[in-house]
């Protein structure tokens, strides 16, 4: 019904074939997510840093496809928009790095590869674990959080501040992003991010949530 109702609301369609859902988090509730863009019919990448979640939901069902290589997942992509094919790709990586490649596809070609976007990684809990900073790959983030948790909160605001500058550029051609309620804008507000809405107060966000905007 997210999926759904944000199609509605931000690309005016109801049906939602040859669309692109970009987001992360495959663990807890948000492993529905590759189910809920195939039930919409669009295409949605889904990026997941702990594999073992991400062979969890494979095996389960809830994701069609996974891989660990960027190439694939865009030259997947392009194809499943492209014949407006249901697809669930769930990409072993860091989701800062699929949103930086995303802008770089745009860059490189004028594409906007991307239609909808947000995120589910657990940043209610970002520096004990629910998001892992794009720098180190997922186990080495794991030893720094154990062996000095400062500097891996300084690598995790870091990594926001690049992850909402990727979905600025791409929101600023036309994706649409929404939060999931998951405190993303609001960590990375406090991390230096650029999420809040011109001309309204520190409170507003750039961005909308689901629960006012989307669901309500």
């Amino acid at each position: 019904l997210t999926v759904l109702n944000a199609g509605r609301r931000y690309l005016k369609a109801e049906d939602l074939s040859g669309k692109v859902f970009v987001t992360s988090g495959l663990g807890g509730m948000s492993g529905a997510q590759a189910k809920a863009a195939v039930i919409a019919g669009c295409v949605g990448i889904i990026a997941e840093v702990d594999e073992a979640a991400l062979l969890k939901r494979h095996k389960q069902g809830w994701l069609m496809e996974i891989s660990n290589n960027l190439d694939h997942c865009i030259a997947r992509l392009r194809e499943a928009r492209k014949n407006k094919i249901a697809l669930s790709l769930g990409y072993h990586g860091n989701v800062v790095d699929l949103w930086e490649r995303l802008v770089h596809e745009l860059d490189t070609t004028g594409e906007l590869l991307v239609d909808l976007g947000s995120d589910q990684t657990s940043c209610h809990n970002p520096f004990n674990g629910g998001y892992y900073p794009v720098q180190l790959g997922f186990e080495e983030g794991k030893q720094l959080l154990s062996s000095n948790p400062g500097k891996f909160r300084t690598l995790v605001q870091e990594s926001l501040k690049r992850h909402v500058a990727a979905i600025n550029k791409l929101a600023d051609k036309g994706m649409f992003f929404w939060d999931y309620g998951n405190a993303f804008l609001l960590e990375a507000q406090r991390a230096g991010a650029d999420v809040v809405k011109k001309g309204a107060d520190k409170t507003e966000f750039r961005y909308p949530s689901y629960v006012q905007h989307i669901m309500g």
